[in-house]
């Protein structure tokens, strides 16, 4: 069997595993972007109880596994009474790892904004939220970017182990059509070149996109 007789005999389990494999993106990718800010914000923190909560968060789940992380929530918590649908279980698991890793990208361009910028905002009598959301965080978010750009990447790799759960994404039914018809390097090749598309041609462009958005923006301002 050629490989395009393998894609047309595939195509409809392919096709539904590469949307639930986008859609576990966008969804982490939403968890790890609000938990990396409310982290790295609160790593700044005055309060010791505030920062304490956020260094743990941070160290503990950049200090152990993914796969521990996501088989802890979605098998360990029913005992706990708290029960999560595979597919929820999925984006979480992967928005709160990624999201400890976010929270430091978010800290350290935070106290890349130069100092001026902090004094002239205080000399204007801003308060310190008006301050952080007009002043710093948008300078912020430029110095950022290209860093998160490359997280967002690691994070739709990191999807993959959803499949361990039996969300049906790409992995999942790539594994499937495995077993069923013994064809690796047709299946797993296919998965690679999902992969690399989508991160080449969605995930790159999109953060390349904001990059040129946000420079125009303070350029302008």
């Amino acid at each position: 069997m050629g490989y395009l007789d393998f894609l047309s005999g595939n195509v409809d389990r392919l096709y539904w595993g590469t949307l639930t494999t986008l859609a576990q993106f966008v969804l982490a990718s939403g968890v790890a972007i609000v938990l990396a800010f409310a982290a790295g914000l609160m790593l700044l923190a005055q309060g010791k109880i505030v920062r304490g909560l956020a260094t743990a968060y941070v160290e503990l789940f950049r200090g152990t596994s993914l796969l521990v992380q996501l088989f802890w929530i979605f098998f360990a918590l029913p005992i706990f009474g708290l029960t999560l649908d595979k597919f929820v279980a999925g984006f979480v698991a992967v928005g709160l790892n990624l999201g400890a890793y976010g929270a430091h990208l978010v800290k350290g361009a935070i106290l890349a904004v130069p100092r001026g910028q902090w004094e002239a905002a205080i000399v204007i009598n801003m308060s310190p939220l008006r301050r952080m959301i007009r002043i710093i965080l948008p300078q912020a978010i430029v110095v950022m970017l290209p860093a998160w750009g490359n997280l967002l990447i690691e994070l739709l790799k990191a999807t993959a182990l959803v499949a361990l759960i039996s969300v049906t994404d790409l992995m999942f039914e790539v594994r499937q059509i495995n077993n069923q018809t013994f064809q690796s390097a047709q299946a797993f090749g296919t998965a690679l070149i999902v992969y690399y598309l989508i991160a080449r041609l969605v995930v790159t462009p999109a953060m390349r996109f904001l990059e040129h958005r946000m420079a125009q923006r303070m350029g302008n301002s």
